[in-house]
């Protein structure tokens, strides 16, 4: 057949390699694609501002400088890049025909996604150790979780994403893509992009899953470890307002582990032939679209600090504008 210009595949002998995909996830729901625009356009803009309320909440208060807040900020921050890598392409792509990205464009938002969410892996791990030190070594926390600890810890975790995902990611992208170059989803994730490859995949498989087991298993192992001293602690108080108030700095660090992690382990830790379309699309709106947004919910309504800290900042506010 003719080569093709401008966006079309190039010809390799008698392979067409592709430059573009075509990302044909919400194709099948065009009268339903307005008001899925509506819907995560609001999900959006209410995920990065409410980050953005808990990262000046923590900025202003003198009384959230620890190290569980410093940690947050680096949360919050990072849940803003996330779904801002995904979501900003997919509004568009909700409003306009032809659905295409370009390969380049593909690589780069798979670099952000990959590297964002392993170190989220890592941030929270680091999160279940500061509350570790805090309830089983509370004598010794400054000592044990000072600066100089957290921005080595933070440092730690950021390195990791950028280093494992950037070379698993580059190496992905040497494959060569043929076919239609049709990914059956909303954004260029691992699975549905490696499946267009038109050679043997089965290696790529291995170490992608490989990757995953150690470096989302491993923090994972972590966090589970910190939270069974951290029970054995609790458990051993002898007033029920102390057990009470020990597992309360805990409970919102406990759901945003399950959320991130119950997504994560389902979706990087099944085998090829285990992934549908359909099953691929609806973990990837959760881990994509609505768990960044239930983390400012979570750590806002379910922390009495930060609660006390909005309260106080709002009271200031409304007494400025009264006098």
């Amino acid at each position: 057949s003719p080569q093709r210009s401008g966006s079309g595949p190039r010809m390799s002998g008698n392979q067409s390699l592709c430059t573009r995909f075509t990302l044909v996830a919400f194709s099948s729901l065009a009268e339903l694609q307005p008001v899925l625009f509506v819907l995560v356009l609001a999900i959006y803009l209410f995920t990065v501002g409410g980050n953005l309320i808990i990262i000046s909440l923590i900025r202003v208060t003198p009384a959230l400088h620890t190290p569980m807040y410093f940690f947050l900020v680096n949360l919050s921050f990072l849940e803003m890049c996330y779904i801002t890598s995904v979501v900003p392409q997919m509004l568009v792509h909700l409003l306009v025909e032809t659905k295409t990205i370009s390969v380049g464009g593909c690589a780069a938002q798979m670099y952000v996604f990959s590297i964002l969410g392993l170190t989220e892996c890592c941030l929270l791990a680091a999160m279940a150790y500061d509350r570790f030190i805090a309830i089983c070594h509370p004598l010794h926390y400054t000592l044990l979780m000072g600066p100089p600890v957290c921005l080595k810890l933070a440092a730690a975790s950021w390195t990791t994403g950028v280093v494992v995902e950037a070379a698993q990611i580059t190496w992905i992208f040497t494959l060569p893509f043929c076919g239609t170059g049709e990914i059956q989803h909303f954004f260029c994730d691992i699975m549905p992009v490696v499946k267009l490859a038109c050679v043997d995949t089965s290696r790529n498989e291995i170490v992608i899953f490989a990757v995953s087991v150690l470096f989302i298993m491993s923090p994972c192992f972590l966090i589970l470890c910190s939270y069974a001293r951290i029970l054995v602690t609790i458990v051993r108080i002898p007033s029920a307002a102390g057990r009470r108030k020990a597992f309360s700095t805990c409970s919102s660090h406990i759901l945003v582990v399950s959320l991130f992690y119950g997504t994560a382990l389902f979706t990087y830790l099944q085998p090829k032939t285990a992934h549908t379309p359909a099953s691929d699309k609806a973990t990837a709106l959760m881990y994509t679209v609505v768990t960044p947004a239930l983390n400012p919910v979570i750590y806002t309504l379910r922390n009495k600090e930060v609660k006390e800290a909005f309260q106080k900042l709002t009271h200031r506010n409304s007494l400025r504008q009264m006098a």
